[in-house]
């Protein structure tokens, strides 16, 4: 990716407060292969089979919750695909921390500050369970969970590794296909929740700022 990319990444990611102030005084990286994911890190997710990116926008849907629509966007430069890699309430974990197989994550949206969240409602195009964006930095419910699946050997998520989201309370995989909006948002793909793992439920870490593994003292 080029330097000026990244740049523009590291900006957006410093001009926000995400963690109330303490973000002053981390140090971010920028992405690189391998490089393990922390929470705190702001990232794209990239859809493996189409390589689009998971994407929010301030646009509601107009069937269903309708609550601010989730599709799959094909520019990669765009910074509504970018969200922040947040814990599970009440747990012990904290910015910096790596994530291990298995444990329940919240998604972020870095520019409406909304959480990825799904629900029964069924999904515009394929009828599936619907994916919005709901909330904000202070309202979060059990439907913004997401279990991290890692694919393969590894036990904790790095960048440009295969993985799976499921949903805590659908059991809803996050899933992305080849079908396209004409209207709320022409040429971005559906982004759903189906309960069977198919090869169009796997994402990747892809661009993104990254923060270093906060080490124990």
């Amino acid at each position: 990716m080029a330097i000026g990319f990244f740049a523009l990444a590291l900006f957006l990611f410093l001009g926000l407060d995400l963690d109330h102030g303490s973000l002053s005084s981390a140090s971010a990286a920028s992405s690189s292969e391998g490089v393990e994911i922390t929470y705190g890190t702001v990232l794209k997710l990239m859809h493996e089979k189409t390589k689009f990116r998971l994407h929010s926008h301030d646009v509601p849907y107009g069937s269903g919750s309708g609550q601010q629509s989730v599709t799959g966007f094909p520019n990669v430069d765009d910074s509504n695909s970018y969200w922040i890699v947040r814990p599970q309430p009440g747990t012990s974990a904290k910015q910096g921390d790596t994530i291990k197989s298995g444990t329940i994550i919240r998604l972020q949206h870095m520019k409406t500050r909304k959480w990825l969240h799904s629900h029964l409602h069924a999904s515009p195009i394929s009828g599936n369970l619907e994916v919005s964006c709901f909330g904000g930095d202070s309202d979060s419910d059990t439907g913004d969970y997401w279990r991290l699946m890692i694919e393969g050997s590894g036990k904790t998520w790095k960048q440009e590794q295969r993985v799976r989201l499921q949903h805590v309370d659908t059991n809803g995989y996050l899933h992305s296909h080849d079908k396209k909006y004409s209207r709320i948002a022409g040429g971005q793909q559906e982004v759903c929740g189906v309960r069977e793992k198919r090869a169009d439920n796997v994402w990747l870490a892809a661009e993104g700022v990254y923060l270093p593994i906060t080490e124990t003292k």
